[in-house]
């Protein structure tokens, strides 16, 4: 990521362009850059410090210099001239802990302002510079599943006094803290999804909690990254926020005067990094058939201006669209997808009579999601005839709690039964050949895919991108962010010895009997290269001979472009060899 700023209504590079602005905290950052008069303080990706970034000239000055220490989620205090920041200490003996810390501005020097939690989230700074709040969450647990809300007024030294605890009524995942004005909002789940709540401490160690939405939708998504922003105050009173739909994400601004809520940026399909300027909404935009763009949004006409990026790379009567697609789980619930067809003969409108091939795509998390935004390539599948679909199976987030905690202990099951019934329902729809199905998925994806062809037919063939193969051996080598997780989503291993082997794709490879595709980084540290070179093994003892391709300068997702082509290239004829082989028998 680079730092960039708009001049005469262009985007200039404002960040050395050999420097890469990224935070390492937890594995996955976020929080890299805040804004603080008129300098940018960004985490520098090769050392993890804080650098000061003047936005006038480019000039760069490195502000910490603490080698054991990465930093995220900085937050400006500008009452006080100082940063709030996530710091992830490496102690002598190896052991990691974090805590939040104040930067100074002038000096670097670091004050620890509060310590002793697991995890914390980025912190929010009322208007006034008097009031802060944050979140913390405890292991096992991952924020999405519960952790806590904070409070405390900021006394003019900068220390903070009255420190309370703003506990739910039930427990719940809250996240996204930020204050309108004074007034100290968050995103809880404590009735079903994540929606926004003004909460006030009344004392005693109590809590009023008031809804300032009543609408049955996450309003946010799983907190992977350090200061994620899907709400933010607007004007004086108003509030804007992300409102999730069957995948498809709404911008709403809400006055705050009682007026009926607005959606604003319709054609938009997701939205990220929410900043409220006076009447204007500033934020990261995702269309269907664009790149991301920057959009500035006047709140009072409703007016979109794009600031930079939304470039269309596909002519607009080229760009397959995606279609929501739904259907019912073995435990009732609502399971949706989104269905790409591939165009009729030169780009014809008419339906072809004989279904088209389905590559069924599984997202990584497995608490993430699949969203219907630009994806090259998505678009290069259908372009070359084949379906495609993205399945939100069990255990997705942006559908609620319940729906997000349906993978607890129930990975390589509910996951693998979705992919699988969706194949089902698209061919039943005559909208995929069953015939010539594939599954595809990478990472926690690939895990699922593998587990997808263990004892059934319902796929072709598989293929696993850097894909977990053996989660015991990455609970024994995962960082300390998900060292909780694989016990959540499996069970303790103790007690559960026989699911985790009934779940383990390389441990249950003899009972996978159609090809699979292999491709993996050297230099992956999440899924390192032994748990695929360990699962093409296997594959091979049984008398197959996947195909495996190697690259020993990639990590986990690959970066260079030619990787990336040849990736592409070698899918696109595994798929097309093992259809001509389905048309033949």
């Amino acid at each position: 990521m680079r730092l960039w700023r708009l001049e005469n209504n262009q985007p200039v590079l404002a960040s050395h362009p050999d420097m890469t602005i990224r935070s390492n905290v937890n594995g996955y950052g976020g929080g890299a850059l805040c804004l603080l008069g008129d300098c940018a303080y960004v985490v520098d990706g090769a050392s993890q410090q804080i650098s000061k970034v003047e936005l006038a000239t480019g000039s760069m000055a490195s502000l910490t210099r603490d080698s054991d220490s990465s930093f995220g989620g900085l937050v400006a205090d500008p009452v006080r001239n100082r940063l709030l920041a996530v710091r992830e200490l490496t102690l002598t003996d190896g052991a990691v802990r974090q805590q939040l810390v104040a930067v100074d501005i002038a000096s670097g020097s670091l004050k620890v302002v509060r310590e002793g939690d697991d995890f914390y989230g980025a912190a929010a700074v009322s208007d006034d510079g008097g009031c802060l709040a944050w979140v913390t969450w405890q292991l096992p647990d991952m924020p999405w599943q519960q952790s806590r809300l904070w409070f405390a007024t900021v006394e003019e030294t900068g220390e903070l006094s009255d420190v309370c605890s703003c506990d739910t009524p039930t427990p719940a995942s809250v996240q996204q803290p930020g204050f309108i004005g004074n007034d100290l909002v968050v995103l809880s789940d404590h009735l079903g999804w994540w929606q926004p709540f003004r909460v006030e401490a009344t004392g005693a160690g109590r809590t009023r909690w008031q809804a300032l939405s009543e609408v049955a939708a996450d309003h946010g998504n799983a907190p992977w990254q350090l200061g994620e922003r899907q709400w933010t105050g607007v004007e004086a009173s108003g509030w804007a926020s992300v409102r999730y739909q069957e995948g498809f994400g709404e911008l709403w601004y809400h006055s705050g005067d009682h007026a009926a809520p607005q959606r604003l940026a319709i054609g938009y399909v997701d939205f990220r990094a929410l900043q409220g300027v006076g009447s204007r909404l500033i934020c990261i935009a995702r269309r269907s058939d664009a790149t991301d763009s920057v959009l500035e949004i006047d709140l009072r006409s409703g007016s979109v201006k794009v600031l930079a990026g939304g470039e269309q790379p596909l002519p607009a009567s080229d760009c397959i669209l995606p279609s929501r697609f739904r259907f019912q789980a073995k435990d009732g619930q609502t399971v949706t997808g989104l269905y790409y067809r591939p165009p009729g003969p030169q780009n014809s409108t008419v339906i072809p009579t004989q279904p088209p091939p389905l590559i069924v795509l599984v997202h990584g998390g497995p608490t993430s999601a699949a969203y219907p935004v630009f994806d090259p390539q998505v678009q290069f599948w259908a372009h070359h005839g084949f379906a495609v679909a993205a399945v939100n199976y069990r255990g997705s987030t942006g559908f609620g709690r319940l729906f997000r905690q349906s993978l607890a202990q129930q990975w390589g099951v509910s996951d693998v039964e979705d992919v699988q019934a969706a194949v089902v329902y698209l061919a039943g729809k005559k909208l995929a050949d069953a015939g010539r199905a594939f599954v595809q998925g990478r990472s926690a994806g690939g895990y699922t895919a593998l587990m997808a062809l263990v004892d059934s037919d319902v796929f072709l063939a598989g293929a696993s991108l850097f894909g977990v193969s053996d989660p015991a051996r990455l609970r024994t080598r995962t960082h300390r962010f998900e060292s909780g997780y694989l016990d959540w989503l499996l069970g303790d291993p103790e007690t559960h010895a026989r699911r985790w082997q009934d779940r383990t794709p390389v441990a249950q490879s003899h009972r996978i009997k159609h090809p699979v595709i292999f491709f993996q980084g050297g230099q992956d540290k999440v899924v390192v290269p032994q748990q695929t070179e360990a699962m093409v093994a296997a594959l091979s003892r049984g008398g197959f001979e996947p195909e495996y391709h190697y690259f020993a300068e990639e990590g986990h997702g690959f970066r260079q472009p030619d990787r990336q082509v040849f990736m592409l290239e070698r899918l696109l004829d595994f798929y097309q060899r093992h259809c001509a082989a389905a048309g033949a028998h």
